[in-house]
């Protein structure tokens, strides 16, 4: 079995070129939780031409809504990609060309990654308690009145993903 590519973020176009449908990657650094409604907020504040909470340039956002118990997160796993899929456009266009979810994406999300040399990122869908352990840290970053679904910074170490499309618009679906 191939072994695991090891990234730390931010990720570069040079790395992110170099992965191909398949590979599994254990990334190192900061990934930011992002669902339905916080891709309803940031298209507002891209439509208003209002600073953004993120750096779309280096943000992996993660199709997550947490669950805490104290100060520690208990549960993240990812949420289904496609639901996502209405709001990427405004949010690639400008930067956000990595994301980490489940399951398919449309094909119109396999063009803009294709076209904005991005990147989709799957992880274990049903282990959201096993995935909490590659949490280090954590800290909310914006929009704290959404509770689970607010932005959250995640410090990860060695967390497990597969590359599902690349930048090339090759897609893990395809070949089942």
């Amino acid at each position: 079995m191939k072994k695991s590519i090891k990234l730390n973020t931010p990720l570069t176009y040079k790395e992110i070129k170099k992965l191909r449908v398949f590979d599994r990657v254990e990334l190192t650094g900061s990934i930011y939780t992002a669902r339905d409604r916080i891709h309803k907020e940031l298209i507002k504040l891209i439509s208003k031409k209002k600073n953004l909470p993120l750096s779309p340039q280096e943000a992996i956002i993660y199709y997550c809504g947490p669950t805490f118990c104290k100060k520690t997160v208990t549960s993240c796993g990812p949420t289904t990609s496609l639901r996502m899929d209405e709001f990427i456009e405004p949010l690639i266009k400008i930067g956000f060309k990595i994301t980490i979810g489940k399951g398919r994406r449309s094909p119109n999300v396999r063009r803009l990654i294709k076209k904005y040399k991005g990147i989709y990122f799957v992880t274990y869908g049903g282990c959201s308690a096993y995935l909490s352990q590659f949490i280090k840290e954590y800290r909310t970053v914006a929009f704290p009145q959404f509770g689970p679904e607010a932005i959250y910074e995640f410090k990860v170490k060695g967390f497990p993903l597969i590359v599902a499309i690349d930048s090339y618009g090759k897609d893990i679906y395809s070949y089942l």
